[in-house]
């Protein structure tokens, strides 16, 4: 039997919003307030969000739990999946001293720390942000940035920082492909649309970054490297948004910036240089290592192997392939179809759908298995030793898996119950200033659910019907929900907990999210006040996608 959602259950749309934010209260709460470990703090706001749905909200108490298994499983799979596999991969090229080789090497290019972060955490990142997303470049970056010898901390929030303007164009570009389909707008004016609100953003980062680390002064003395990374990211996002779609906006902005950046590093670099303790006077602009270029292309040789087979995984042509051997989507009993969404969150009565993907060979955190074990092999690991060094991961991140289980969780429940959606039409509300908080909407929706993509799936029907009722653009405001949700990337639990688990750092998920809930906010506000100039001041207007 179908339940329909109630946005209001108390009649007051105030109390109602109060009560709706409870779960998000309870969760951030706990985590940055009274530091209670990720995994408790996770099941007690799971436990919060449950009682809310079924005691205020009215949702069957079948239907909840439902809800809440379905949102355990994908947290397995496809995410914890992918995180299990980066660690597994990094354990095995930490107990062979690998790691060690690929951050002397990258002196070979730079010893500034300040520009080693641009390269790893903002241009690497973005990479596997563009071919992959689910937190595999937070994974990937912040692993590597304990390698070079950074602190578990600053691995952790600056890989989650420099992890902002590249989302909106993730995994091939599926935010925006999901975003095109939900709202029924073309996806080729949403492309186009959020490249343009989102250029300024990709020259921002890097800087925002460098300044995180080294302060305002450290950061203005690599300026020129950092405005080459960033405007080489920029230019061709801009271009191939506006000129091709969606689909390798991430991977061809990345490569660009990597490529430009080097060969920039190559013939400048800073007067002084910044080590990992602050300037340090000894030390050259670029190193002598000491190593060969076996060692160097050995050391490197996992994570080239990753990053080409996670690119061919993310291929639609592969993926068929693979989910032609085995797939499976499983209707959730008792769910699928069992929701219904009502307006004015969507046009017309909605059922929503609950169909776990069962596509085991097609998850990226496959791909980075696959090139685990390769790697191991060619590394000089027995099928015996790649066995123990396997279990000893899941051994060590046993109580990462639990806690991001527990938060898609807590995610899925407030989704389908409809708290999410009480939460966005009170954002809804607000008048001329919507465009401002519209944008601030797409940035909760990725702060309760970990991801861009189901950010627009909750809010981008809203957006849409928001937008042609104050007679504002509608590709603006869908757009905007999408690269608003951008910056609540760094916030959003599941991403906190992938940072804290791939430093080894569990435990501390509290004082991540402490480190980056300042630039999370600022930022979301700016792209605010930038959508807000593009609906009614010109010249800003002239950026509008009609």
């Amino acid at each position: 039997m179908a339940w329909e959602q109630v946005y209001n259950p108390l009649n007051n749309f105030v109390l109602s919003t109060l009560v709706a934010s409870i779960p998000v209260v309870v969760l951030l709460g706990t985590l940055a307030v009274f530091r209670v470990r990720a995994h408790w703090a996770a099941l007690m706001g799971l436990a919060a969000a449950l009682t809310v749905s079924i005691s205020v909200f009215g949702m069957p108490a079948r239907i909840a739990f439902a809800t809440a298994i379905y949102g355990a499983a994908f947290g397995l799979l496809p995410i914890g999946w992918i995180i299990l596999h980066v660690i597994f991969l990094y354990q095995l090229t930490k107990e062979k001293g690998e790691f060690t080789v690929l951050q002397h090497s990258l002196t070979g290019i730079t010893q500034d720390s300040r520009l080693q972060l641009v390269l790893i955490a903002f241009a690497f990142g973005a990479f596997f942000e563009g071919v992959a997303g689910f937190g595999t470049p937070v994974a990937v970056t912040s692993a590597i940035l304990i390698g070079l010898g950074f602190g578990p901390l600053q691995a952790s929030g600056l890989s989650l920082i420099a992890n902002t303007a590249p989302v909106a164009f993730a995994a091939l570009g599926i935010p925006i492909i999901t975003l095109a389909a939900v709202t029924d707008l073309d996806v080729l004016a949403l492309s186009a649309m959020a490249g343009r609100q989102l250029a300024l953003f990709s020259v921002l980062i890097p800087f925002w970054l460098v300044w995180v680390f080294a302060g305002f002064r450290g950061m203005l003395e690599v300026w020129p490297a950092i405005l080459v990374a960033g405007i080489s990211f920029a230019v061709p996002q801009v271009l191939v948004s506006n000129l091709h779609g969606p689909w390798l906006v991430g991977i061809v902005s990345s490569v660009c910036s990597m490529a430009v950046t080097t060969i920039f590093l190559l013939y400048w670099h800073p007067q002084h240089i910044w080590g990992l303790n602050g300037y340090d006077s000894e030390a050259s602009a670029r190193g002598s290592h000491g190593y060969s270029t076996r060692q160097i292309a050995r050391a490197w040789m996992p994570w080239v192997i990753l990053s080409v087979l996670v690119f061919v995984w993310g291929l639609p042509q592969v993926k068929a392939f693979l989910d032609g051997i085995f797939s499976a989507k499983i209707s959730v009993p008792g769910l699928d179809g069992t929701v219904v969404r009502m307006p004015p969150v969507v046009s017309a009565p909605t059922a929503e759908p609950a169909v776990f993907s069962f596509n085991l060979l097609t998850t990226t955190g496959s791909a980075i298995l696959v090139a685990a074990v390769i790697s191991g092999l060619l590394l000089g690991y027995s099928l015996r030793d790649l066995l123990r060094v396997y279990f000893q991961t899941i051994r060590s991140i046993r109580f990462s898996l639990l806690t991001i289980a527990a938060m898609l969780s807590l995610g899925f429940t407030t989704r389908y119950s409809g708290l999410d959606a009480t939460l966005g039409l009170t954002f809804a509300m607000t008048g001329p200033f919507y465009p401002f908080f519209g944008t601030l909407l797409g940035w909760i929706g990725v702060a309760l659910t970990g991801s861009d993509t189901a950010s627009n799936v909750l809010f981008g029907s809203l957006q849409r019907i928001s937008a042609e009722q104050l007679g504002l653009s509608s590709n603006l405001m869908a757009s905007a929900n999408s690269t608003g949700g951008v910056m609540g990337k760094m916030i959003d639990a599941q991403s906190i907990v992938v940072a804290s688990t791939a430093t080894q750092w569990y435990g501390h998920e509290g004082d991540i999210l402490r480190y980056v809930f300042f630039h999370s906010i600022v930022l979301a506000v700016i792209v605010g006040l930038l959508v807000f100039l593009m609906a009614y001041v010109p010249p800003f207007t002239y950026l509008v996608v009609k």
